[in-house]
């Protein structure tokens, strides 16, 4: 006959393990909640200079000791709001990615506020064979002819921009190309004065991109190559002006004679004069 008092030590050790499994899966549940936060996130690829739209996001849960800095957490602020950087799969779309409220998007919504965007023509061979990408930094070399202020003109290459920035080529601003492309026109942000400069020098000479490391800041400052001394592997010399020296009074010998004596003959004494020069007069003395 079985035992009625450790059947019902059973029942009561059953009941309270799935009490605990309850409440312990509560507790984590509540923990996990309290952990995390949503977090709007890129549901596909989207490239720069796109407005965003339902379609393009969703929410997550992000751990809160990890969100980063402008993480959006609704969904619905992000209506229209223009990306000025490509943003992949996953990835949060934070504030600084966004272009400022009421842009429309396109390429002007990714150009630096205060800077402006102009267009060269190049070939493949000013565009360096079609590695100068959106995204990448190039110097800019104008090649032309100084004028020698009557001595003829001279011919010269010299650098006038530095680490300037590749917005487009062509009608492509995509900036996850690594594929070269050949093309006949460049985007570049530049500053309004810098803007000048471009257009001046491609008014006056030939253009061409000389392309930078990514993480190469540093500027140059290059004096320029001229044929002559490209020709003759010189460089160019800045001499020092050179001060004039004081003049110095000049000393010069004469032959001076003496009064000849009756009965006597004439004699012939050599003598050391200088001439001292004073302000706008000159004396001779003699010794």
């Amino acid at each position: 006959m079985k035992n009625p008092k450790a059947i019902a030590m059973l029942v009561v050790s059953v009941v309270i393990g799935l009490g605990a499994t309850v409440l312990a899966a509560g507790w984590l549940a509540q923990q996990g909640a309290m952990a995390s936060n949503k977090v709007v996130v890129a549901a596909l690829d989207v490239e720069l200079g796109s407005r965003l739209n339902p379609q393009f996001l969703k929410t997550v849960d992000w751990p809160s000791g990890s969100i980063p800095a402008g993480a959006i957490h609704d969904p619905l602020t992000l209506q229209d709001r223009v990306v000025k950087t490509n943003v992949l799969r996953g990835e949060p779309i934070l504030e600084s990615k966004l272009a400022p409220l009421g842009s429309k998007g396109g390429l002007s919504a990714v150009i630096t506020e205060g800077k402006r965007a102009m267009t060269v023509r190049v070939n493949d061979v000013i565009g360096v064979a079609g590695f100068a990408l959106p995204g990448n930094h190039v110097d800019i070399v104008v090649s032309t002819h100084l004028d020698g202020g009557g001595q003829g003109d001279k011919q010269i290459s010299k650098i006038v921009l530095e680490n300037i920035l590749v917005l487009a080529v062509a009608q492509e601003a995509n900036r996850d190309e690594t594929k070269p492309k050949v093309v006949n026109a460049v985007t570049l942000e530049v500053t309004p004065e810098q803007a000048e400069k471009l257009d001046l020098a491609r008014s006056v000479g030939t253009l061409s991109l000389v392309l930078r490391n990514q993480v190469d800041k540093i500027g140059v400052d290059t004096l320029g190559i001229m044929k002559r001394q490209l020709l003759a592997g010189d460089t160019v010399v800045v001499e020092p002006a050179k001060t004039a020296e004081p003049a110095k009074p000049a000393v010069k010998k004469v032959a001076a004679k003496r009064p000849q004596q009756p009965g006597a003959l004439a004699q012939t004494e050599t003598r050391v004069c200088v001439e001292v020069i004073k302000g706008h007069t000159k004396n001779v003395e003699c010794f």
